[in-house]
This record gives C-alpha cells, structure tokens and sequence, in this order.
C-alpha cells in the first residue's frame, strides 16, 4: 500500500466548493479534511496535523487574515487563501497577515494544483538550502553565485539580495512592501521605484526574454513570485 499523500485543510463555509475542491484533489493523491467555520479550522489547524491549509477569506464567524494572523501564532504550514474577491487590498492584507499564495474563484483546477504543489514545496524546503535550480537557472546561497545555463552572473549587491529573498520564498508570492522592508530596510515601505528598477536590471540579467519572464512572475498589483521547478 502506497504511503498517504499529503493532508490538505480545506477551511469554507460554501459546501458546493467544499465538493469541487474534494473532486479535483483526492484524484493527485491529497488527503483532505475540511472545516466550515474560522473557529473550526483552528481546531483543525492544531489537531489534524495538516500539510497545507486553503482558506477562503469569506468565514461567517472570522475573517480570514484573522485565521492567517492566528495560525501564523504558531506554525508556518503553507496558506493558500480562496477568495470570490479580486482587490488587491485584499490580497495584500492576506499575503502581508502570511498567506504564501492567493487563488480567486472561479479557478481552474490546474491553477489550483500548481499553486497547491509550490506551496507545499516551499513548506518542504529548509529555509537555508543552499543550492536552489530551476531550469536553466542556479543560486548558490553559501557562495553567493548565481549561473544562468552554465554562466555566471554578475549582480549589483542589491540585485542579488533581491534574488535572495525571492529564493528563501520559492513559489511564494512576495508583496511590495514585504520585499522593500527585507531588501531596503524599515523605512522603504513606499519606495516602490526602487523595486521596479532593480527588478528590471534583474529580469534583464536573468530572463531570456524580460518581458515574458520565466522566473520572476508578477503579480499585478501586489509583488512577485520566483518561480518552482514544479510549476514549469
């Protein structure tokens, strides 16, 4: 008998998603139990041991970045939020409280998978691992030495540690503001040009066509997300 796959906690209160979510993951193997409530999912959070949590922001009894906000009290077990709503204050609020990733309904179930499988990469992953490849793409963080096909790189200080952030955060979507206060500094929270300019001079660096990139995707309206192997 083949080992259980991973256990996902599904927290939504609308049981017709409750159904399409059971339906598109037990076929890849995920386990999945699920809550109605905040409160429940809490509950379930701390005694069914759960690999990943998605989490609808729309609770009866709690928000949301409430449930983030008190999970994160405690564990850093992957958050993928569902939400209806398509703000980007919204998802800023969620990713910002520790969400890793934002799915908004209606999704396609390869979306889902694809963001379901980073996530729980990024939960897997050692926080200092030190060798990070993706494609043609390789970040040594022990020797500071970045390759793209077999290259080296030659990054400005402050280019490689925004590559460094977005690598100890694989597949996690990194706001704004998140990557300006560890990259910049406390105080940095507003200065977004230098955010843009320094992705840019990255992305032509990096990327072998800048404006598709292949490595950094952004996400409009709220930050970026250096890309898995498993989403390839």
């Amino acid at each position: 008998m083949s080992p259980p796959g991973p256990r996902l906690l599904i927290v939504d209160d609308e049981r017709p998603i409750l159904r399409l979510l059971r339906t598109v993951l037990t076929p890849h193997g995920f386990e999945v139990i699920d809550a109605a409530t905040g409160q429940e999912g809490l509950t379930a959070a701390a005694t069914g041991r759960p690999d990943l949590i998605i989490l609808d922001l729309g609770l009866p009894d709690l928000s949301g970045v409430d449930v983030i906000r008190r999970v994160r009290e405690w564990t850093k077990i992957p958050i993928v939020v569902l939400s209806a709503h398509d703000r980007e204050e919204e998802k800023v609020e969620a990713l910002d409280a520790g969400a890793d990733d934002y799915v908004t309904k209606p999704f396609s179930a390869g979306e889902l998978l694809a963001r379901v499988r980073a996530a729980l990469r990024h939960g897997d992953r050692p926080p200092e691992d030190p060798v990070f490849v993706a494609s043609e793409l390789t970040v040594d963080l022990s020797k500071r030495l970045v390759k793209l096909s077999g290259r080296e790189l030659h990054l400005s200080p402050i280019e490689y540690e925004l590559l460094h952030t977005l690598v100890l955060n694989a597949g996690r979507v990194m706001t704004h503001r998140h990557l300006l206060r560890e990259v910049w500094g406390v105080g940095y929270d507003q200065a977004a040009h230098l955010l843009r300019v320094t992705m840019s001079n990255l992305r032509h660096k990096l990327e072998p066509n800048p404006a598709r990139p292949e490595y950094i995707i952004t996400e409009p309206g709220v930050g970026y997300r250096l890309r898995v192997p498993s989403e390839s």
